[in-house]
Protein backbone atom coordinates (compact mmCIF):
# COMPACT_ATOMS: atom_id res chain seq x y z
CA UNK A 1 0.00 0.00 0.00
CA UNK A 2 2.78 2.40 0.89
CA UNK A 3 4.51 1.67 -2.40
CA UNK A 4 1.37 2.38 -4.42
CA UNK A 5 0.95 5.66 -2.57
CA UNK A 6 4.52 6.58 -3.46
CA UNK A 7 3.89 5.90 -7.14
CA UNK A 8 0.68 7.93 -7.12
CA UNK A 9 2.42 10.89 -5.54
CA UNK A 10 5.25 10.71 -8.03
CA UNK A 11 2.87 10.49 -10.96
CA UNK A 12 1.70 13.97 -10.03
CA UNK A 13 5.00 15.16 -11.49
CA UNK A 14 3.63 14.41 -14.95
CA UNK A 15 1.72 17.24 -16.56
CA UNK A 16 -1.72 16.60 -18.01
CA UNK A 17 -0.31 15.87 -21.48
CA UNK A 18 2.27 13.39 -20.20
CA UNK A 19 0.09 11.65 -17.62
CA UNK A 20 -2.71 10.97 -20.11
CA UNK A 21 -0.57 10.64 -23.23
CA UNK A 22 -2.13 7.29 -24.17
CA UNK A 23 -5.61 8.86 -24.02
CA UNK A 24 -4.51 11.82 -26.17
CA UNK A 25 -2.99 9.46 -28.72
CA UNK A 26 -6.23 7.46 -28.92
CA UNK A 27 -8.20 10.69 -29.42
CA UNK A 28 -5.76 11.75 -32.16
CA UNK A 29 -6.21 8.40 -33.87
CA UNK A 30 -9.97 8.92 -33.86
CA UNK A 31 -9.62 12.57 -34.92
CA UNK A 32 -7.21 11.71 -37.72
CA UNK A 33 -9.45 8.95 -39.07
CA UNK A 34 -12.43 11.31 -38.92
CA UNK A 35 -10.44 14.04 -40.71
CA UNK A 36 -9.47 11.56 -43.41
CA UNK A 37 -13.14 10.73 -43.93
CA UNK A 38 -14.53 14.28 -43.85
CA UNK A 39 -11.68 16.17 -45.52
CA UNK A 40 -9.37 13.70 -47.26
CA UNK A 41 -7.52 16.42 -49.12
CA UNK A 42 -6.34 18.38 -46.06
CA UNK A 43 -3.51 16.07 -44.97
CA UNK A 44 -2.50 15.41 -48.57
CA UNK A 45 -2.31 19.15 -49.27
CA UNK A 46 -0.19 19.78 -46.19
CA UNK A 47 2.09 16.84 -46.94
CA UNK A 48 2.44 18.10 -50.51
CA UNK A 49 3.99 21.34 -49.21
CA UNK A 50 7.52 19.97 -49.44
CA UNK A 51 11.11 20.72 -50.38
CA UNK A 52 11.82 18.90 -53.66
CA UNK A 53 15.11 17.47 -54.90
CA UNK A 54 15.17 16.19 -58.49
CA UNK A 55 11.36 16.53 -58.63
CA UNK A 56 10.98 14.21 -55.61
CA UNK A 57 9.55 15.42 -52.28
CA UNK A 58 12.29 15.14 -49.66
CA UNK A 59 11.08 17.21 -46.69
CA UNK A 60 7.44 17.94 -45.88
CA UNK A 61 7.52 21.52 -44.58
CA UNK A 62 4.51 21.30 -42.19
CA UNK A 63 5.73 18.01 -40.77
CA UNK A 64 9.29 19.34 -40.44
CA UNK A 65 8.01 22.34 -38.46
CA UNK A 66 5.86 20.16 -36.21
CA UNK A 67 8.68 17.69 -35.62
CA UNK A 68 11.17 20.47 -34.85
CA UNK A 69 8.86 21.66 -32.08
CA UNK A 70 8.62 18.07 -30.88
CA UNK A 71 12.40 17.90 -30.54
CA UNK A 72 13.48 21.39 -29.45
CA UNK A 73 11.85 21.34 -25.98
CA UNK A 74 13.65 18.07 -25.32
CA UNK A 75 17.05 19.31 -26.42
CA UNK A 76 16.91 22.65 -24.62
CA UNK A 77 16.55 20.84 -21.28
CA UNK A 78 19.91 19.10 -21.67
CA UNK A 79 22.87 20.43 -19.72
CA UNK A 80 25.83 19.08 -21.68
CA UNK A 81 28.20 20.14 -18.92
CA UNK A 82 26.92 17.04 -17.10
CA UNK A 83 28.67 14.82 -19.64
CA UNK A 84 32.08 15.51 -18.10
CA UNK A 85 30.82 14.03 -14.83
CA UNK A 86 30.29 10.65 -16.48
CA UNK A 87 33.92 9.73 -15.86
CA UNK A 88 33.32 9.69 -12.11
CA UNK A 89 30.89 6.77 -12.44
CA UNK A 90 31.56 5.12 -15.81
CA UNK A 91 29.95 1.70 -15.27
CA UNK A 92 26.27 2.78 -15.47
CA UNK A 93 27.06 4.87 -18.56
CA UNK A 94 28.89 2.00 -20.27
CA UNK A 95 26.06 -0.43 -19.47
CA UNK A 96 23.47 1.91 -20.96
CA UNK A 97 25.52 2.48 -24.10
CA UNK A 98 26.10 -1.26 -24.62
CA UNK A 99 22.40 -2.07 -24.16
CA UNK A 100 21.21 0.81 -26.38
CA UNK A 101 23.56 0.19 -29.30
CA UNK A 102 24.81 -3.41 -29.08
CA UNK A 103 21.77 -5.33 -27.78
CA UNK A 104 18.52 -3.41 -28.19
CA UNK A 105 18.57 -2.84 -32.00
CA UNK A 106 19.14 -6.53 -32.69
CA UNK A 107 16.57 -7.87 -30.24
CA UNK A 108 14.04 -5.47 -31.79
CA UNK A 109 14.84 -6.73 -35.29
CA UNK A 110 14.56 -10.36 -34.14
CA UNK A 111 11.34 -9.94 -32.15
CA UNK A 112 9.62 -7.76 -34.77
CA UNK A 113 10.61 -10.13 -37.57
CA UNK A 114 9.38 -13.17 -35.64
CA UNK A 115 5.96 -11.72 -34.78
CA UNK A 116 5.24 -9.40 -37.73
CA UNK A 117 7.10 -11.42 -40.35
CA UNK A 118 5.90 -14.88 -39.30
CA UNK A 119 3.32 -15.17 -36.49
CA UNK A 120 1.03 -12.29 -37.62
CA UNK A 121 2.12 -12.09 -41.23
CA UNK A 122 -1.06 -13.56 -42.75
CA UNK A 123 -3.19 -11.27 -40.56
CA UNK A 124 -1.66 -8.18 -42.20
CA UNK A 125 -2.06 -8.73 -45.93
CA UNK A 126 -1.48 -6.16 -48.63
CA UNK A 127 1.20 -3.89 -50.01
CA UNK A 128 2.45 -0.54 -48.74
CA UNK A 129 3.16 2.25 -51.22
CA UNK A 130 6.09 4.38 -50.09
CA UNK A 131 6.51 8.07 -50.85
CA UNK A 132 8.72 7.36 -53.89
CA UNK A 133 6.12 4.99 -55.34
CA UNK A 134 7.97 1.80 -54.35
CA UNK A 135 5.72 -1.01 -53.15
CA UNK A 136 6.71 -3.38 -50.32
CA UNK A 137 4.84 -5.92 -48.24
CA UNK A 138 2.85 -4.18 -45.51
CA UNK A 139 4.29 -6.40 -42.76
CA UNK A 140 7.82 -5.53 -43.86
CA UNK A 141 7.00 -1.84 -43.57
CA UNK A 142 5.75 -2.38 -40.01
CA UNK A 143 9.00 -4.15 -39.12
CA UNK A 144 10.90 -1.12 -40.44
CA UNK A 145 8.97 1.16 -38.09
CA UNK A 146 9.85 -1.14 -35.19
CA UNK A 147 13.52 -1.02 -36.22
CA UNK A 148 13.50 2.79 -36.22
CA UNK A 149 12.05 2.69 -32.70
CA UNK A 150 14.59 0.13 -31.53
CA UNK A 151 17.59 2.23 -32.53
CA UNK A 152 16.27 5.44 -30.96
CA UNK A 153 17.29 5.55 -27.26
CA UNK A 154 15.04 7.80 -25.23
CA UNK A 155 16.19 11.33 -24.45
CA UNK A 156 12.91 12.89 -23.35
CA UNK A 157 10.33 11.12 -21.20
CA UNK A 158 13.08 9.06 -19.57
CA UNK A 159 13.85 12.05 -17.37
CA UNK A 160 10.37 11.65 -15.92
CA UNK A 161 10.64 7.85 -15.62
CA UNK A 162 13.91 8.20 -13.72
CA UNK A 163 12.31 10.78 -11.43
CA UNK A 164 9.26 8.61 -10.74
CA UNK A 165 11.48 5.61 -9.96
CA UNK A 166 13.52 7.77 -7.55
CA UNK A 167 16.71 7.09 -9.50
CA UNK A 168 19.92 9.05 -9.87
CA UNK A 169 18.84 12.02 -11.97
CA UNK A 170 22.45 13.06 -12.50
CA UNK A 171 23.11 9.76 -14.26
CA UNK A 172 19.90 10.16 -16.28
CA UNK A 173 20.90 13.65 -17.43
CA UNK A 174 24.35 12.42 -18.43
CA UNK A 175 22.84 9.62 -20.52
CA UNK A 176 20.34 11.98 -22.17
CA UNK A 177 23.25 14.13 -23.34
CA UNK A 178 25.38 11.17 -24.43
CA UNK A 179 22.46 9.52 -26.27
CA UNK A 180 21.78 12.73 -28.16
CA UNK A 181 25.41 12.92 -29.28
CA UNK A 182 25.77 9.23 -30.19
CA UNK A 183 22.56 9.36 -32.24
CA UNK A 184 24.22 11.86 -34.55
CA UNK A 185 26.68 9.15 -35.59
CA UNK A 186 25.10 5.76 -34.93
CA UNK A 187 21.42 6.26 -35.77
CA UNK A 188 21.92 6.67 -39.49
CA UNK A 189 24.59 3.98 -39.87
CA UNK A 190 22.83 1.35 -37.78
CA UNK A 191 19.39 2.26 -39.09
CA UNK A 192 20.45 2.02 -42.71
CA UNK A 193 22.07 -1.37 -42.15
CA UNK A 194 19.12 -2.92 -40.27
CA UNK A 195 16.58 -1.57 -42.76
CA UNK A 196 18.66 -3.18 -45.48
CA UNK A 197 18.59 -6.48 -43.56
CA UNK A 198 14.79 -6.11 -43.58
CA UNK A 199 15.00 -5.71 -47.38
CA UNK A 200 13.59 -2.19 -47.32
CA UNK A 201 14.88 0.51 -49.66
CA UNK A 202 17.26 2.81 -47.80
CA UNK A 203 17.38 6.36 -49.23
CA UNK A 204 20.66 7.32 -47.58
CA UNK A 205 20.44 11.00 -48.48
CA UNK A 206 17.01 11.26 -46.86
CA UNK A 207 18.21 9.29 -43.82
CA UNK A 208 21.20 11.58 -43.24
CA UNK A 209 19.04 14.64 -43.88
CA UNK A 210 16.58 13.32 -41.30
CA UNK A 211 19.37 13.10 -38.70
CA UNK A 212 20.42 16.64 -39.56
CA UNK A 213 16.93 18.15 -39.38
CA UNK A 214 15.42 16.22 -36.49
CA UNK A 215 18.46 15.64 -34.24
CA UNK A 216 21.32 17.99 -35.11
CA UNK A 217 19.28 21.15 -35.77
CA UNK A 218 17.20 21.07 -32.54
CA UNK A 219 20.29 19.91 -30.63
CA UNK A 220 22.30 22.95 -31.76
CA UNK A 221 19.31 25.29 -31.31
CA UNK A 222 18.69 23.90 -27.82
CA UNK A 223 22.33 24.19 -26.78
CA UNK A 224 22.81 27.82 -27.83
CA UNK A 225 19.38 29.09 -26.80
CA UNK A 226 19.83 27.48 -23.38
CA UNK A 227 23.14 29.31 -22.92
CA UNK A 228 21.74 32.65 -24.09
CA UNK A 229 18.59 32.46 -21.97
CA UNK A 230 20.47 31.45 -18.81
CA UNK A 231 23.01 34.23 -19.34
CA UNK A 232 20.24 36.78 -19.85
CA UNK A 233 17.64 35.62 -17.31
CA UNK A 234 19.39 33.20 -14.97
CA UNK A 235 18.98 29.48 -14.36
CA UNK A 236 16.02 29.86 -11.99
CA UNK A 237 13.94 31.82 -14.52
CA UNK A 238 14.92 29.30 -17.21
CA UNK A 239 13.66 26.35 -15.15
CA UNK A 240 10.64 27.94 -13.52
CA UNK A 241 9.28 30.06 -16.37
CA UNK A 242 10.74 29.09 -19.74
CA UNK A 243 10.61 25.31 -19.36
CA UNK A 244 7.20 25.49 -17.70
CA UNK A 245 5.74 27.12 -20.81
CA UNK A 246 7.76 25.02 -23.24
CA UNK A 247 7.12 21.54 -21.79
CA UNK A 248 3.65 20.96 -23.36
CA UNK A 249 4.83 22.22 -26.77
CA UNK A 250 6.63 18.97 -27.62
CA UNK A 251 3.61 16.78 -26.96
CA UNK A 252 1.16 19.18 -28.64
CA UNK A 253 3.34 19.11 -31.77
CA UNK A 254 3.48 15.31 -31.54
CA UNK A 255 -0.31 15.04 -31.27
CA UNK A 256 -0.81 17.35 -34.25
CA UNK A 257 1.52 15.17 -36.31
CA UNK A 258 -0.45 12.08 -35.29
CA UNK A 259 -3.71 13.59 -36.49
CA UNK A 260 -2.17 14.07 -39.93
CA UNK A 261 -0.68 10.59 -39.94
CA UNK A 262 -3.94 8.86 -39.06
CA UNK A 263 -5.89 10.91 -41.57
CA UNK A 264 -3.88 8.90 -44.11
CA UNK A 265 -3.96 5.55 -42.33
CA UNK A 266 -7.64 5.55 -41.39
CA UNK A 267 -8.72 3.25 -44.22
CA UNK A 268 -6.01 0.70 -43.37
CA UNK A 269 -6.97 0.68 -39.68
CA UNK A 270 -10.71 0.42 -40.36
CA UNK A 271 -10.09 -2.44 -42.78
CA UNK A 272 -7.75 -4.18 -40.29
CA UNK A 273 -8.78 -2.97 -36.81
CA UNK A 274 -6.42 -5.40 -35.04
CA UNK A 275 -3.34 -4.10 -36.83
CA UNK A 276 -2.33 -1.86 -33.90
CA UNK A 277 -2.62 -4.84 -31.53
CA UNK A 278 -0.38 -7.02 -33.73
CA UNK A 279 2.25 -4.26 -33.86
CA UNK A 280 2.04 -3.50 -30.13
CA UNK A 281 2.74 -7.09 -29.04
CA UNK A 282 6.40 -7.25 -30.23
CA UNK A 283 6.97 -3.67 -29.04
CA UNK A 284 5.68 -4.57 -25.58
CA UNK A 285 7.82 -7.72 -25.41
CA UNK A 286 10.89 -5.79 -26.56
CA UNK A 287 10.38 -3.10 -23.92
CA UNK A 288 10.00 -5.57 -21.06
CA UNK A 289 12.89 -7.74 -22.28
CA UNK A 290 15.37 -4.86 -22.52
CA UNK A 291 14.30 -3.59 -19.11
CA UNK A 292 14.82 -7.07 -17.61
CA UNK A 293 18.22 -7.53 -19.26
CA UNK A 294 19.54 -4.15 -18.10
CA UNK A 295 18.08 -4.46 -14.61
CA UNK A 296 19.54 -7.96 -14.17
CA UNK A 297 23.00 -6.91 -15.38
CA UNK A 298 22.91 -3.89 -13.08
CA UNK A 299 22.18 -6.20 -10.16
CA UNK A 300 24.98 -8.59 -11.12
CA UNK A 301 27.38 -5.66 -11.32
CA UNK A 302 26.23 -4.56 -7.85
CA UNK A 303 24.92 -1.16 -8.92
CA UNK A 304 23.06 0.87 -6.37
CA UNK A 305 19.32 1.02 -6.98
CA UNK A 306 19.62 4.74 -7.80
CA UNK A 307 21.85 3.88 -10.78
CA UNK A 308 20.16 0.60 -11.76
CA UNK A 309 16.64 2.03 -12.15
CA UNK A 310 17.42 4.83 -14.65
CA UNK A 311 19.81 2.55 -16.56
CA UNK A 312 16.97 0.07 -17.12
CA UNK A 313 14.49 2.85 -17.93
CA UNK A 314 16.77 4.42 -20.53
CA UNK A 315 17.22 1.07 -22.24
CA UNK A 316 13.53 0.19 -22.20
CA UNK A 317 12.07 3.46 -23.47
CA UNK A 318 12.29 4.78 -27.02
CA UNK A 319 12.81 8.18 -28.61
CA UNK A 320 9.58 7.93 -30.58
CA UNK A 321 9.82 11.54 -31.80
CA UNK A 322 12.95 10.79 -33.84
CA UNK A 323 11.52 7.45 -34.99
CA UNK A 324 8.33 9.09 -36.27
CA UNK A 325 10.30 11.86 -37.96
CA UNK A 326 12.67 9.44 -39.69
CA UNK A 327 9.92 7.05 -40.81
CA UNK A 328 7.95 9.98 -42.22
CA UNK A 329 10.92 11.39 -44.10
CA UNK A 330 12.13 8.04 -45.46
CA UNK A 331 8.85 6.39 -46.42
CA UNK A 332 6.10 9.01 -46.14
CA UNK A 333 3.41 10.04 -43.71
CA UNK A 334 1.07 7.35 -45.02
CA UNK A 335 3.56 4.48 -44.74
CA UNK A 336 3.21 1.44 -42.53
CA UNK A 337 6.58 2.29 -41.00
CA UNK A 338 5.24 5.63 -39.76
CA UNK A 339 2.18 3.89 -38.31
CA UNK A 340 4.34 1.38 -36.43
CA UNK A 341 6.35 4.16 -34.80
CA UNK A 342 3.11 5.72 -33.57
CA UNK A 343 2.15 2.48 -31.83
CA UNK A 344 5.33 3.02 -29.80
CA UNK A 345 3.80 6.28 -28.53
CA UNK A 346 0.53 4.51 -27.76
CA UNK A 347 2.08 1.98 -25.37
CA UNK A 348 4.91 4.10 -23.97
CA UNK A 349 3.21 5.63 -20.92
CA UNK A 350 1.27 2.63 -19.53
CA UNK A 351 4.18 0.22 -20.05
CA UNK A 352 6.80 2.55 -18.56
CA UNK A 353 4.59 3.33 -15.55
CA UNK A 354 4.28 -0.42 -15.01
CA UNK A 355 8.08 -0.70 -15.05
CA UNK A 356 8.40 2.23 -12.63
CA UNK A 357 6.23 0.33 -10.16
CA UNK A 358 8.36 -2.79 -10.61
CA UNK A 359 11.47 -0.73 -9.84
CA UNK A 360 9.97 0.77 -6.71
CA UNK A 361 8.92 -2.64 -5.43
CA UNK A 362 12.36 -4.19 -6.00
CA UNK A 363 14.60 -1.59 -4.40
CA UNK A 364 15.63 -4.20 -1.82
CA UNK A 365 17.37 -6.23 -4.55
CA UNK A 366 20.17 -3.66 -4.65
CA UNK A 367 22.75 -2.48 -2.17
CA UNK A 368 22.08 1.00 -0.77
CA UNK A 369 23.94 3.84 -2.43
CA UNK A 370 27.14 4.40 -0.46
CA UNK A 371 27.26 7.68 1.38
CA UNK A 372 30.32 9.87 1.20
CA UNK A 373 32.26 9.90 4.40
CA UNK A 374 33.15 13.22 5.90
CA UNK A 375 36.86 14.00 5.69
CA UNK A 376 38.52 14.03 9.15
CA UNK A 377 39.64 17.39 10.40
CA UNK A 378 43.24 17.41 11.49
CA UNK A 379 44.41 19.78 14.17
CA UNK A 380 47.11 22.16 13.11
Amino acid sequence: MAMNTCVNKNEQGLNVFEKYLTLWVILCIAGGILLGKLAPGVAQTLDGMAIYVDDAPVVSIPIAIALFFMMYPIMVKIDFAEVIKAGKSPRPVLLTLIVNWCIKPFTMLAIATFFLGYVFRDLMPGMDTLKDGTQVELWRSYISGAILLGIAPCTAMVLMWGYLARGNQGHTLIMVAINSLTMLVLYGVLGGWLLGVNKMPVPWEALLLSIGIYVALPLVAGYFSRRWIIQAKGIEWFKASFLHVLTPVSIVALLGTLVLLFSFKGETILANPLTILWISIPLFIQTVLIFAITYAIARLLRFSYQDAAPSAMIGASNHFEVAIATATMLYGLSSGAALATVVGVLIEVPVMLMLVKICLRTQGWFAPKPERRAQPVHAE
